[in-house]
């Protein structure tokens, strides 16, 4: 499954309608290239993971050594039992299925995972916990990353994989409220929004709100890669 020394990590995927390239619109999955760059800067093998049918992920985990969950369009709200802000964003019902079922699989194997933005929030719904819709000026512009600093919660995983406060590039009008089963927040903005949540009751299981994809800093995605990285008994 890997060379030995660069673990496959699996990347969840856009589902697009008439997506356009040369002559051709077509249905695609697609990924920015940041997410693919990234994992590969950081030491990885990257492999685009499209929907499938949420029964196939279980045989998708078992084939991967780590797991990316990334950023997207807001989740359905009925996955929280909430009803739909008029701002929260059209459903994507199958990306939402699928990557539910991704991340159910990754916990039961154990699997490391990394949930960027929506992958985030989408984590702290699978194990029970749920969303604030609409946060005003945290997507000031339409299409822009905007930055602002993070702050590590001493002690936690995320704070031994990055150090520092640090400045993040940020996307997203929706955050956590009410912290999933078994969930620890491990980073928060300024404004006491959760930025990092993380699993401690799992080897190696972390959300960040924000988009290291867009950025030079590795750090996230290299801890990541380690703790995917096979052991000499998998290889």
């Amino acid at each position: 499954m890997t060379d030995g020394s660069r673990p496959l990590i699996g990347v969840s995927t856009y589902l697009e309608s008439a997506a356009r390239w040369g002559v051709w619109a077509l249905d695609a999955a697609l990924l920015p290239v940041g997410y693919p760059r990234l994992v590969q800067r950081a030491g990885g093998l990257a492999a685009m993971l499209p929907p499938d049918a949420p029964e196939h992920a279980a045989a998708t985990v078992a084939r991967l050594d780590g797991l990316v969950i990334a950023g997207g369009p807001d989740v359905e709200p009925v996955r929280y039992g909430a009803e739909p802000d008029p701002r929260t964003g059209p459903p994507a019902r199958e990306r939402d299925a699928w990557e539910l079922a991704l991340i159910e699989a990754a916990l039961a194997a154990d699997l490391p995972l990394l949930g960027i933005c929506r992958g985030m929030q989408l984590l702290n719904v699978a194990l029970g916990g749920t969303l604030t819709q609409h946060i005003d000026g945290h997507a000031e512009v339409v299409g822009a990353f905007g930055r602002h600093p993070v702050k590590p919660v001493p002690g936690t995983r995320y704070a031994a994989a990055v150090e520092e406060e640090t400045s993040v590039p940020a996307y997203h009008h929706q955050a956590v409220d009410r912290l999933g089963t078994g969930l620890i927040p491990s980073a928060y903005a300024t404004d006491g929004t959760v930025e990092a949540v993380e699993l401690p009751s799992a080897s190696w299981v972390l959300g960040v709100q924000w988009h290291p994809e867009m950025d030079e800093d590795v750090r996230v995605m290299h801890a990541l890669v380690r703790a995917a990285q096979p052991s000499p008994s998998d290889v």
